[in-house]
């Protein structure tokens, strides 16, 4: 991972950057910047690997539906101050991309919370957009709905891939190329030389 390119092209595109070596370096970093704040989290592997959930609830109010259930979707949405969030992937080039099911983690990272900061792991970053694109429909997606246990042909099959499906059990919705931070939002990019999550 570049990071010179990363922060030259993000903040090109004034998005905030930060870079760190470790997973516990980002964490801890977070944990200092984020105090007495109501923090919502989007579905996110990363920030469970990051263990953020409970670093961030010694100092603030947390809310996440992966540990308080589906109900607390609706409270992050009306409630968050912050928001956490990773992507399916980051294009150096200065792009995040998400695609979504339910469309919780698009809307929060657009409009609501003051701050939303973006987990990032040096396995989500593509050199251009296509290469993104790709990388999160053939690689985060499939992940994903194995995660679900859904029976899509990306998890079916044995390649892996996506297959624009039409399944009932289709968790790719929505997708969302983000390519500034949405007025009136502050959005930093957290870089993490590890990889994280999908």
């Amino acid at each position: 991972m570049d990071y010179t390119v990363l922060k030259k092209n993000f903040e090109n595109h004034r998005f905030h950057t930060s870079y760190f070596e470790t997973k516990e370096e980002a964490a801890a970093y977070l944990a200092e910047q984020i105090k007495g704040e109501t923090v919502g989290f989007g579905g996110c592997m990363t920030a469970k690997e990051m263990n953020l959930f409970e670093i961030l609830k010694k100092n603030n109010e947390v809310i996440w539906h992966w540990e308080q259930g589906p109900e607390a979707r609706i409270r992050a949405k009306k409630e968050s101050t912050v928001y956490i969030l990773s992507a399916n992937a980051a294009a150096e080039t200065g792009q995040i991309i998400n695609i979504d099911g339910s469309g919780n983690r698009l809307s929060e990272s657009l409009f609501g919370p003051k701050r939303v900061y973006y987990v990032i792991g040096k396995n989500k970053i593509a050199p251009d957009l296509s290469s993104a694109m790709d990388r999160a429909r053939n690689i985060a997606c499939p992940k994903n709905a194995a995660r679900f246990s859904k029976k899509t042909p990306c998890v079916v099959s044995d390649d892996k891939k996506c297959y624009d499906c039409e399944s009932p059990e289709r968790i790719c919705n929505a997708i969302l190329i983000l390519e500034r931070p949405c007025t009136g939002m502050e959005v930093e990019m957290v870089f993490i030389n590890e990889d994280l999550g999908y």
